[in-house]
């Protein structure tokens, strides 16, 4: 799905398992001109509501290339394949205190999706998307 302001892809990631055994499962990779900096991604687990991780954009994209985040969200490139995926494999580690998962993904789909954010906001223009002062007083109204 593209608009304008919003751009989705359904993606499928495999769930890597400690045992090395590999799932299958689709995913929603959303991006919004509202939330110009950060990647939702919505895992479809079988509930009513699926399961929603946010984090950077330039995690996702400097993931690509070579390994970064620290904390919650991990993404690399690995040279092999996973699963029946051709060419490299975009890992991305998620952490919480509820448990861990290790999912992987094609770079193509990964970078075409990349691709996709930055025709609706350009990379260094994010700031240009947030109305700081809206959030400065949502973030008040939210302390009192």
């Amino acid at each position: 799905m593209t608009t304008s302001h919003t751009v989705s892809a359904d993606l499928v990631l495999w769930l890597i398992a400690p045992q090395q055994t590999i799932e299958p499962l689709m995913a929603t990779f959303s991006y919004s001109r509202e939330d110009p900096y950060a990647i939702r991604i919505s895992f479809h687990v079988g509930r009513s509501e699926p399961v929603e991780w946010y984090f950077a954009r330039d995690l996702l994209s400097s993931g690509v290339q070579d390994r970064a985040g620290i904390g919650d969200v991990t993404v690399w490139p690995s040279a092999g394949p996973v699963a029946s995926a051709a060419g490299k494999v975009v890992n991305i580690a998620l952490s919480s205190p509820s448990g861990r998962a290790h999912f992987g993904a094609t770079a193509k789909e990964i970078t075409d999706f990349l691709r996709l954010t930055y025709q609706v906001v350009p990379a260094g223009e994010e700031s240009e998307h947030v109305d700081a002062e809206a959030e400065l007083n949502d973030l008040l109204r939210q302390a009192s």
